[in-house]
């Protein structure tokens, strides 16, 4: 995929109105890390309305892409418009130069950093400062950006995080596997997309050195009661996928192991389309973005319902 650059212009012709205003920002000079920070174009009508906070983490199953790749980039921008949010796009350490946990390391660090600019740490981006309500954050992400949704919000559970509040984790395709072939990944061996050789050579080459695919990163349902334990915090999950995807199965497997730990996940699986369709089919990108603003908007209202019946009972 082509990149797009912090200087290009991109507020031309019919599209526009679909463009967030875009800057570039450093998270870790030594590891070359950075953020990429959307906002709408127009902004909230009034002080009140402050915008939900979107942390994105870009797929490419750990050694592929860039948060600055068109099809990443361009989502952003209309999340930012759409929802309407403030959207922060992670550009984080790839394999196999930097097996995991390195990027969910970097996915730790970047949620640090809101919290420290939501505590005015060094002062706040300006942008975060007048925008966002840093009690209605999400963690967001697609393929290996799923995984390191699950990741992340398994570490933060570990963390103060406060004042930022994370109170929803979107999963779209999330990225596992494991050892035992599942059923989707037989069927679909030969995948356009994701054939299982392709597979099977980036999780080689993501893991750490002389893990399976059975290791918790790759394959959270085979881990420990701690862990288990520990997925039973979370807070409300969007799963979403398609039963063309050789990682169906896995996928639906997740939300079965979440739910029956208590957690309140909303899973939404079409038949047909493929791994990472929302880049290829314009449709399946707005399904998608609709799902989104459906989960997004229905944790806001009960962040600002609890918060109400908080203040009564004063």
């Amino acid at each position: 995929f082509p990149s797009v650059s912090i200087t290009e212009e991109e507020s031309t012709g019919s599209n526009a109105s679909q463009v967030a205003f875009f800057k570039d920002i450093p998270l870790n000079p030594q590891n070359k890390t950075f953020i990429r920070l959307y906002r709408p174009p127009t902004p909230p009508p009034n002080t009140n309305h402050r915008l939900p906070l979107l942390i994105h983490f870009h797929g490419g199953g750990f050694i592929l892409f860039s948060a600055t790749s068109r099809p990443f980039h361009d989502a952003c921008s209309v999340k930012a418009v759409k929802l309407p949010a403030v959207v922060l796009s992670l550009e984080y350490r790839l394999a196999p130069e930097h097996r995991l946990p390195a990027a969910y390391d970097d996915a730790v660090e970047t949620i640090m950093w809101v919290r420290d600019q939501a505590m005015d740490v060094n002062g706040c981006d300006p942008w975060l400062k007048e925008y966002v309500d840093f009690s209605k954050c999400f963690l967001i992400g697609s393929s290996a950006g799923g995984n390191m949704v699950f990741h992340a919000a398994l570490r933060a559970l570990d963390i103060d995080t406060s004042p930022v509040k994370i109170i929803g984790l979107i999963m779209n395709q999330p990225y596992f596997s494991g050892v035992e072939r599942t059923e989707s990944e037989k069927r679909f061996v030969n995948d356009r997309i994701l054939p299982l050789p392709a597979n099977d050579l980036m999780w080689s080459l993501a893991l750490p050195e002389g893990a399976d695919r059975d290791h918790e990163f790759c394959n959270p349902m085979t881990a420990d009661g701690f862990l288990k334990e520990k997925m039973g915090r979370l807070t409300r999950c969007l799963v979403t996928g398609h039963g063309g995807d050789p990682l169906i199965d896995k996928q639906r497997e997740l939300v079965k192991v979440l739910e029956a730990r208590g957690v309140d996940v909303v899973a939404e699986f079409a038949e047909g389309g493929c791994h990472g369709i929302e880049i290829f089919d314009p449709l399946k990108a707005e399904a998608l973005l609709k799902s989104v603003k459906e989960f997004v908007d229905t944790c806001c209202r009960c962040v600002n319902y609890e918060s109400a019946a908080a203040k009564s009972t004063l």
